[in-house]
């Protein structure tokens, strides 16, 4: 029998999870699911020479025994002679101030924190311990929320903090159950501690793990767990497909009508223009926009949406004219070099690694971290609201107050195309400085050359 350790080298291999040599830090609560992953990558560590870091956020919701989970945490990471860190908050009066429940008030100053921590010790990747039994309780979650296809697939093998899109979040134990961890804690002697709080039918989510999924279980399917599972699969990738679709036609110069897509891709369409331009979305908005031409809907005290007869969406604002997404193309940089045009804009790419000197400096030519951009980008035009941070910038501004220090004119700023990564992180603006994020650095393994030119 496989062990769990063996398991999880061969998951963290398959999913490309971490790269030999990288830092990373691992969120650590002081529960079963992070001290069995900290310990389990302390193990591989050596093999594959990570360098760890130990996160920890004490939430301070109850007393003495969040302080315990603090001790236990520190005391192990010492015991590791892992560098660790460690941040207090008082989650309670957040979530007051906020109008936000405890949980959301949690989550959200929890991802903050190692989004932050992250960012300063320049680590791009953080590990969680989320596994299978937690992707079952957040499907039901979801579904009684009603979330779309996207939502209901569940948390990935690696995704995109929610604090920020350019640290990396890699869940390790996703296709492991509980009671596996439990197991390997047991046996291998991990010291862990029980949350008193997940036992309390309070919460929503404790609600379902204690109640409902029994229920389900005892009553309507035995094999529940794997049955949900494979459900999440099916509709991830069929999610997945469509919006690969909904892709498809908006690059599409000439457009088929947007009346004879199938609703499914109309409404992962829509979905995506709204997104992109950082629109909260949901059903009833992107129905309405689907089956009305023309009407505006609120999204915001100063915006507002509509959906043109072409199947675009027109954003208006008190802070600019109407803009839309008619030019939204991805391109995938998965071979040694490529041609994009654009708009205009012919962009020629090719990807170098360390044995290959670089080409001296030219006009309208860039080098970047290839790593660091990713094997897709998203080329569009200027937004209203887009951030930026050019190279020897500390923080990102917006693309419009940089404008009008250049005293780029408005039609101008209308014809200048963006280039940003998967994630959204914007990483190149034709006639400014490269996006600093995404610079070379001593830990550069491979460069992407890219060269531009109007055609």
């Amino acid at each position: 029998m496989t062990s769990l350790l063996e398991h999880v080298e061969k998951s963290i291999q398959s999913h490309c999870l971490f790269q030999r040599n990288e830092r990373i830090v691992v969120g650590v609560s002081g529960g079963l699911d992070s001290m069995v992953l900290l310990h389990l990558l302390y193990r591989l560590s050596g093999k594959y020479h990570w360098r760890i870091s130990v996160a920890h956020y004490n939430h301070q919701l109850r007393g003495r025994s969040s302080d315990a989970d603090e001790r236990l945490v520190q005391k192990t990471a010492a015991f590791l002679k892992l560098n660790y860190n460690i941040e207090r908050a008082d989650v309670a009066a957040f979530a007051k101030a906020n109008h936000l429940s405890i949980e959301m008030a949690a989550r959200k100053l929890r991802h903050q924190f190692l989004a932050l921590l992250s960012k300063r010790m320049k680590i791009r990747t953080v590990a969680l311990g989320h596994h299978c039994d937690d992707q079952v309780e957040l499907f039901f979650l979801r579904l009684f929320r009603g979330a779309s296809g996207e939502g209901l697939a569940g948390m990935k093998w690696k995704s995109v903090s929610s604090a920020d899109k350019s640290v990396q979040l890699v869940r390790p134990f996703l296709d492991q159950p509980k009671e596996v961890l439990r197991e390997y804690a047991r046996r291998e002697g991990i010291l862990f501690r029980e949350d008193a709080s997940n036992a309390s039918i309070d919460f929503q989510r404790n609600r379902i793990r204690h109640e409902l999924i029994p229920l389900l279980n005892a009553n309507y399917q035995p094999a529940l767990k794997r049955t949900t599972l494979r459900t999440m699969e099916i509709i991830g990738t069929e999610s997945q497909f469509t919006m690969l679709a909904a892709v498809d036609w908006m690059a599409k110069k000439k457009k088929p009508p947007f009346s004879r897509l199938h609703p499914a891709v109309q409404r992962s369409a829509i979905r995506l223009q709204l997104l992109s331009n950082k629109i909260s979305v949901d059903f009833d908005l992107v129905e309405g926009l689907r089956e009305i031409t023309g009407k505006a809907f609120n999204v915001g005290s100063n915006t507002s949406v509509s959906r043109r007869p072409d199947g675009l969406i027109s954003f208006k604002s008190s802070e600019s004219e109407i803009l839309s997404n008619e030019n939204l193309v991805e391109h995938a940089l998965g071979k040694r070099k490529g041609k994009i045009v654009f708009d205009g804009v012919q962009i020629d790419w090719l990807h170098l690694t360390l044995g290959i000197p670089l080409y001296a400096p030219a006009a309208n030519c860039e080098i970047f971290d290839a790593k660091k951009i990713g094997a897709v980008v998203l080329l569009r035009h200027w937004r209203a609201g887009d951030r930026f941070q050019p190279i020897g910038m500390k923080t990102s501004v917006k693309l419009q107050n940089l404008f009008t220090n250049l005293k780029v004119s408005k039609e101008e700023r209308h014809r200048r195309i963006v280039a940003q990564t998967e994630q959204g992180e914007i990483f190149w603006v034709e006639g400014l400085r490269i996006g600093e994020c995404f610079k070379l650095d001593k830990r550069t393994v491979r460069r992407l050359k890219w060269s531009w030119r109007r055609v």
